[in-house]
């Protein structure tokens, strides 16, 4: 889809009335400070694909609309076996030199937008968005560093279970996620999700919270 044609239509743009705080996974919730992505907030995902596609399942599911952006790796398959609702997703997977209108279209309309900058993006252009995110009352979801972040999370642990002396059958994985920020999130938390295989969303549990 070209940017061009990503003007907002009837039907796409959120409810008046919309809860301040879209919601994530409930093994999430408690990581983060409103229990959830707060609408008008920056939050970098630093490292963890799936992070990113656990986010949008969540808000896709609960009926907001989403937006990806500059992220051709993003596949509906994958997605929708996270429980990514794909009718409440909008793509833009490569869009080139248009990179920063197709972002900025798509926060005029969705909840939730998740965008990759390209590589050398301006750091100017990076807060133009988040201001725009602000203005409009949309949760932006960077893929990577984002200057001003409020939030910083990322997967810094990862083991499977099931395999016994490297025989065996994949039962299940454990995904460390460490969270920090500013203000309320200044002190980094970190937790344990049990990931049953097969089920990365639906079943996730919080094994520990430190």
């Amino acid at each position: 889809m070209r940017a061009a044609g990503l003007a907002v239509r009837r039907g796409w743009r959120r409810a008046e009335g919309s809860s301040p705080v879209l919601p994530v996974l409930p093994e999430l919730a408690g990581l983060l400070p409103y229990g959830g992505l707060r609408r008008g907030a920056t939050v970098a995902v630093t490292r963890g694909s799936w992070l990113l596609l656990a986010m949008l399942a969540a808000a896709s599911r609960a009926g907001s609309w989403c937006g990806v952006v500059g992220w051709p790796e993003f596949g509906g398959l994958a997605a929708a076996e996270l429980g990514v609702a794909l009718e409440r997703v909008v793509a833009v997977p490569e869009p080139g030199g248009q990179w920063v209108a197709a972002t900025a279209a798509l926060l005029d309309g969705a909840d939730l937008v998740l965008a990759r900058p390209p590589p050398g993006a301006e750091p100017r252009d990076l807060r133009r968005l988040a201001v725009r995110a602000r203005e409009r009352r949309s949760a932006l979801l960077a893929a990577g560093e984002w200057p001003g972040a409020e939030l910083r999370l990322s997967i810094v642990g990862s083991r499977w279970s099931g395999l016994d002396g490297g025989a065996g059958h994949l039962l299940g994985r454990e995904l460390t996620v460490r969270v920090e920020g500013r203000g309320a999130a200044a002190r980094a938390q970190e937790a344990v999700l049990r990931l049953p295989r097969g089920d990365p969303a639906g079943g996730a549990g919080v094994a520990a919270v430190a």
